[in-house]
Parts: C-alpha cells; structure tokens; sequence
C-alpha cells in the first residue's frame, strides 16, 4: 500500500512539474514576445529617425519633418502602452523633446541627438553617429526664434520649422511695409472722407465704441485705403471673424478689457490661427515665444499654445490689461502689444509726453502703422454699412466642446470616440504638436455635442488600456460576430474589452494587439450604414487634392461651389490641403 501511495504521490508531483515547466515555458515566450515587440518599436523609429537626420543635412526639411513624425507615431500606432514600459516612454518623452530642439532651435537649449540615441538603444554605427554630430552643429548654427534672440533679428525662414506651409503669412509682414497713397492720404478735398472723418469724432466722443482715444486724421487715412486697395484684405477679415469674435468678446469682457479692442486680431492675424510673422510671432494674437511664456502660454515638444483658441485670447487680453494699466492710454497699451513696452518707454521719453502721437515719430515704422489701423478696423467693423462693407456675412462662430482627457491620449481614440478624423481633431486644436496630448490631463476641443461621448469613453475605458484599445460603432441588430469580421478580434477578445454588454450598442471597445493592429486601425472608422445613409454618401464624388490646393482651388478645378465644398467637408474655402488628401464634392 505505502509502495502505491508513493508512486501515485511521485506520478502526481511529476505531473505537476511538467505543468510548472510548461508555465514557465509559456511565460518566459510572452515575455521574450513583449520584449521583441518593444525593440522592434525602437527600432522602427530609430530606423525613421536617422532618415529624418539623413534629409535634414541635405537640407530636405519637409521630408525630414515627414521621417520625423514617422517616428513619433511608430509609438502611437503600436499595440504597446507606452506608459507602462520604461523604456519605451524615455524614448519616447526625449524623442518629443528632440524634434522639437532641431525644428524650432535656441541657443539655450541644443538637441541631444546621441543621449536620445544611448537611451533609445539604437545601434548606431559611427557614420550614423557622425550625422546625428553634423546635424547638431547645423542646429547649433541656426538663427533662433526664441525670446533670447534680440527682437530686430528675425529667424532664419528656411531653417526654423519642417512644414512651412502648416503657415500662412500673417498680415503685420505686408502691414510693416505699407506706404498710404497720396489719394488715400486725402480727407478735406474729399467730400466722403470728411463726413466720415467727422463720424469718427462724433464715436469718440459719445464712447459708443466701449473705450475712447484721441481722433487723428491717419485713422480715416487707413480706412481710405480699406475702402479701396485694402478692401479684399477687409472682406476676408470681416469675414473670418464670426469664427472667432463671439469668443474673444466673452473673454475679454471677463478679462475687464473693452470687446471691440478684440479687433486687433484682425489685424494680428486676419483670424487665422496658423498666421506666423517673419519674427516668428505665431497664432490668432501673434505672441512671439517670451512674451507667451510671459502669460502663461506653454511651448513645448507637445504644444505651442499660441496657436490655442481660448488659452492665447485669455493672454492676449491679460497682456492688453497689464499693458493699459501701465500707461492709461489705449493706443500706447497697443503700441507696446506689437513693439513691446522698451520701445514705447523710450519713445515717451525721447517725446517727452505719455502721448501716442506725440510719441508717433520715435517709434518703430511697423507700430505706426498698426495702432491707426486697428482703429481704422473698429470703426468699420462696428458700422460696416456705412464704410461699404454691408455685403459681408461673417462666417459661422467655430462651435467646440472642451473636454479634460487622460494623459498621452491618442488622437485617433479621441477622433473615434467623438465621430470625426484626427484631420479636424489638428484643425480643432492647432497648438497640438503631434498626434497625442500631453503627459498630463490637459483640455481639448472636440467636434460640438461630443463632449458628453467622449467623457463617458473615457470613464468605461481604464487608463492602462487608452493607448491599445480602439472604437467601433455599432448599429441596431448588430452582432459581435459581424464586428469581429470587420476589426479581426475574436468574439471572446471583444465581449471582455466590452464588460456587461450581452449585444453591442453605441461605441464598443474593440482590443488592439500586435497581430490585429493593423487590420484594426484599417477599419475602425469603416462602420456599417443604413440604406438612406448609404444614399445620402452617393450624393458626393470623391476628389484627391493636388500639392498646393486650397478648397477654393479645387472647386474651380472641379466646378463646384466653394463655400459647399469647405461646409460638406468641415474647412474653410481657403484652408490648404495636404496632396492627396480626398475631399467629398457634390454631385450635381
């Protein structure tokens, strides 16, 4: 019996080892697969990296900053979240920080091309590390356009940012050199010009515009040259800013400045974002890099929030307060917001009297042009019928909902979660530098009704899971079957991402691992239509951009309606298309 007892106990326990040996087996394969899948995202975006260096000594920088990006989302489109492996979130957080030190360089702060290397992992031979020095003495050469630069010397255009065309010329360029016309410069021989010159006095003097300032002939000088050589430039402002004017009078009344000193925007940027000056002031209010910082506007790898919608107009207008309440005068306090308050300082100096145009002569030619045209703009955009401008509708306020999502989130989740493209998720949100938010919770604008969408994703979705986790849309009568032929998860894989859901409905998690990422990504936005939806698409022909094409481009081209064309597809007519990048024109 003992002799029984102590075979069946060996027989047992051998059992038991070998399933211990195979176990172990099994876990030391998913370990060394998780270690393989890490090093291949390593070396992945190394490999676009040292390409982006390769184009970027050639002086290529659009392709550089193309390599580049390639290298940031080898991360992103990863199944691995990067947050819970350290490796890859040093590399990843110093590869951010990198591309940004080459893109836009200052003298306090160079790239650290081989430290990004050693941390990375990347087996750099010494011709690959002999690029990353030669890129790093190039860098090094770089004009700068940081704060630390005096303010009279302007970056270097052709080595300062990768995508330059991401910008548009900001108005102050043209305005900084513009000479009025001896017809323009008239006011008493001109019978119209004379009323409308004593309209301006008539403003002033009743403060129907919220504020006053002195009345000066170059006022109605400006709004001659509107009314004639200028006056496209006029349309297009009128017109773009019932984007952003609704916004910006909120915030500035809340910040206690008078709304229609928002105005400057127009002449800031013409209300486009994306405006960047040859002194690398960028966004809607134009904040060169130290006076941003000055106010709370972060410039990072992951933002430059001068391009931000809210948070640059709450600065612009805390700038404007702080420089009013310095000299008590509106057009000293924009004097100083387009040359800064050294200049005006010593132009009241030099003039002897806290007085703009007493000041006038001594202060820089692009500031005396810019206060009388801000005034001129008001005056306009406050009675526009009478200047001649009664035709123009402004466009439609840029409606958004904010929403505080986790940290590092991808785009692409967020796009999903709030049914649109992360397309229009960058267009939404122009201070965004890459296609994830920041390492911490941080606000962004989603499409308008969304918000409450994207908030209850966020609370069914766990942090650990943001960045390997995908949506799908499902419709009434779905099956997890049907959504498992289309995204290549398994039922089992779907019904556990999607806990207490006997049938998909509305949004479903849909798991992302290495060997259906691809297959996922490729169809996550494929959802299944109804029959009328399926007929109402057919109404659209799909059409490529071309290099170079605005909307308003490609409908001449076409034949269609321009302002259709940016509605359908969520632009502006004059918003710049990537080449290749497919827009819906109406059939006829």
């Amino acid at each position: 019996m003992h002799s029984f007892i102590s075979r069946s106990l060996l027989f047992i326990f051998a059992i038991g080892a070998v399933a211990g040996i195979e176990a172990n087996a099994q876990q030391t394969r998913e370990v060394q697969n998780a270690r393989e899948a890490v090093n291949k995202v390593l070396e992945d975006s190394g490999k676009h990296f040292r390409d982006g260096l390769t184009a970027l000594k050639a002086n290529r920088r659009q392709d550089s900053g193309l390599n580049f990006d390639k290298s940031v989302e080898v991360f992103l489109s990863s199944a691995i979240n990067i947050q819970t492996d350290g490796r890859l979130q040093t590399c990843y957080n110093q590869l951010l920080e990198t591309v940004y030190r080459i893109e836009f360089p200052t003298a306090a702060k160079q790239p650290q091309i081989r430290s990004l290397a050693a941390s990375c992992g990347w087996q750099w031979n010494e011709v690959d590390l002999g690029l990353a020095d030669e890129v790093t003495a190039l860098v090094a050469q770089t004009k700068t356009a940081d704060a630390s630069v005096a303010q009279s010397q302007a970056p270097n255009d052709e080595l300062v940012g990768f995508n330059s065309q991401e910008f548009e010329p900001s108005p102050l360029d043209e305005l900084s050199k513009l000479e009025l016309l001896p017809e323009e410069l008239e006011i008493e021989g001109n019978p119209e010009a004379s009323q409308q010159y004593q309209y301006i006095q008539y403003a002033v003097s009743n403060r129907s515009l919220g504020f006053s300032f002195q009345v000066h002939p170059m006022i109605q000088q400006y709004i001659n040259y509107y009314r004639g050589r200028g006056r496209r430039t006029m349309e297009v402002g009128l017109y773009r800013s019932g984007m952003f004017m609704s916004m910006a009078r909120m915030i500035f009344r809340q910040e206690g400045i008078p709304e229609n000193v928002a105005w400057l925007g127009q002449v800031e940027s013409a209300w486009k974002p994306s405006a960047m000056s040859h002194m690398a002031a960028s966004g809607l209010w134009q904040f060169i890099p130290g006076t941003g910082a000055r106010f709370g506007l972060r410039r990072t790898a992951h933002v430059d929030e001068r391009n931000s919608f809210d948070e640059a107009t709450r600065a612009s207008a805390r700038y404007l307060r702080f420089l009013f309440n310095r000299y008590n005068n509106w057009e000293l306090a924009l004097a100083a917001y387009n040359c800064g308050e050294g200049n005006v300082d010593r132009a009241i100096r030099r003039a002897g009297s806290a007085n703009f145009w007493a000041a006038y002569p001594f202060l820089p030619r692009e500031t005396r042009n810019y206060v009388p045209n801000i005034l001129a703009t008001i005056l306009i955009a406050n009675n526009p019928t009478q200047y001649g401008f009664g035709h123009v509708r402004p466009a439609p306020p840029l409606r958004y909902d904010r929403v505080r999502v986790p940290p590092s989130t991808n785009l692409g989740l967020i796009a999903q979660a709030s049914d649109t493209t992360v397309q229009y998720l960058r267009y939404l949100n122009p201070h965004l530098r890459t296609n994830s938010t920041p390492p911490e919770p941080y606000i962004v604008n989603v499409p308008p009704g969304k918000s409450n969408e994207v908030v209850a994703v966020f609370r069914k979705l766990p942090a650990t899971k943001i960045n390997n986790t995908s949506l799908a849309n499902s419709v009434r009568g779905e099956t997890w079957e049907s959504i498992s032929n289309r995204t290549g998860v398994s039922v089992a894989e779907l019904m556990a991402a999607n806990p207490g859901m006997r049938v998909p409905s509305g949004k479903v998690f849909v798991p992302v691992s290495g060997n259906n990422a691809a297959r996922v990504q490729a169809t996550s936005y494929s959802r299944p239509t109804s029959q009328r939806q399926a007929a109402a698409t057919s109404a659209f022909t799909i059409v490529k951009a071309q290099a170079g094409d605005t909307v308003t481009k490609l409908a001449q081209r076409v034949g269609a309606n321009a302002v259709e064309v940016a509605k359908i597809n969520g632009l502006l007519p004059n918003s710049v298309l990537g080449a290749g990048r497919e827009i819906k024109i109406p059939t006829k």
